[in-house]
């Protein structure tokens, strides 16, 4: 009975240890767990990114020729024939378009007829001149019958110089009778057809020169200045990875009465083939003299008796405390102009609390 009660103690003394020992293990086992599980502790972060104070301003403009020229014949007539279609290439001395020869060759012919005639009447005058002169030399006539010899002479001359200059007249409307392109270009714009009368000097062709391009935007009266003086680029819609430096050249001196806009153009020395008459472009104006800056939440700035600081979280989730230089603070961010590099990740909620040698786990939203 004795030995019963010793070996039933012994038993029991045994259990208990080994569930002691079975609980402590797994209780270390649960520590080192929930230490290895423990997560960092939650972040907001906002990039820093660096643009000019005075942000780029972009306007929608068109490419257009800078010189367009509204073609019209010379002289009056019926059209014969239009020679060209809207969109196509011409070369200098290319015929547009030809009127009815018919009045032109007429008149033309009337003045080689009194070119004859002056012709003429010319010899005619010029040998009683020169007869009476002969006469006069000899004495056998008198001096009113040489002035009257002399006068009808100057007439018959006077005569045959206007016939001579009408003849010319005549050659150079018949050579206008044909409309020609006095510059490489394409072609904007036909206004006639062939039927169609004309008067002199009425828009029949419009060419658009391939000398230089364009763009033309209209600008609000508060940045007038910054494209006066600040850079420009320009980019097409249809290529928008390459960028034209563009060039003011003129801008309206009022207003436009409904936009209250001035419109711009800018000259595109750059724009080659490529660049069509039509395309829509977008006009970029910068200030190359304004400062960079970065624009960060107020809540982000770290200060504590010393120069302003910001929390920098690096891809393992630990942060470095960075000082800056702060230009401005506005209502609810703060402006600076370096310290931190393009790019990086900074804390910004919460910066107080945050321990250096804490590691951060980087959130997009705070849930409690």
């Amino acid at each position: 009975m004795f030995a019963r009660s010793i070996f039933s103690s012994y038993y029991r003394l045994l259990t208990g240890a080994t569930l002691a020992l079975a609980v402590f293990s797994l209780t270390g086992c649960n520590e080192k767990a929930a230490e290895k599980a423990a997560p960092g502790r939650p972040v907001l972060v906002a990039t820093v990114h660096y643009e000019a104070e005075t942000p780029e301003r972009s306007f929608v403009g068109t490419i257009r020729p800078r010189i367009e020229t509204d073609m019209g014949f010379r002289v009056p007539g019926k059209v014969a024939k239009r020679l060209v279609e809207v969109g196509q290439t011409v070369d200098v001395g290319q015929p547009l378009a030809t009127l009815d020869e018919v009045d032109l060759k007429l008149q033309a012919e009337q003045s080689e007829a009194e070119y004859r005639a002056a012709t003429g009447v010319l010899a005619q005058a010029s040998a009683s001149e020169q007869r009476a002169k002969d006469l006069r030399a000899k004495g056998w006539t008198t001096d009113a019958q040489m002035d009257q010899s002399r006068a009808a002479a100057d007439e018959a001359r006077a005569r045959f110089y206007r016939a001579e200059r009408s003849v010319e007249l005549t050659k150079n409307s018949l050579s206008y009778a044909t409309l020609v392109a006095d510059t490489r270009g394409v072609v904007t714009a036909t206004l006639i057809d062939a039927g169609q009368v004309v008067a002199s000097g009425q828009t029949a062709v419009r060419v658009a020169r391939f000398a230089e391009k364009e763009a033309v935007v209209a600008i609000p009266e508060t940045l007038v200045g910054r494209a006066k003086d600040g850079a420009a680029s320009v980019t097409l819609w249809s290529d928008a990875n390459k960028k034209y430096v563009a060039k003011l050249r003129e801008i309206a001196p009022t207003a436009d009465p409904a936009t209250r806009t001035y419109l711009a153009k800018f000259s595109l020395p750059g724009a080659g083939d490529s660049v069509s008459l039509g395309m829509t472009a977008t006009l970029t104006l910068s200030d190359p003299a304004t400062e960079n800056v970065a624009k960060l939440p107020l809540s982000a700035l770290y200060s504590q008796g010393g120069n302003p600081s910001l929390y920098i979280v690096d891809d393992a989730g630990a942060v470095t405390l960075k000082p800056v230089v702060v230009k401005s603070y506005e209502s609810n961010s703060v402006v600076i102009t370096g310290g931190v590099p393009e790019g990086a990740k900074v804390v910004a909620l919460g910066v107080q609390k945050l321990d250096p040698a804490q590691k951060v786990r980087v959130v997009s939203s705070l849930s409690f």
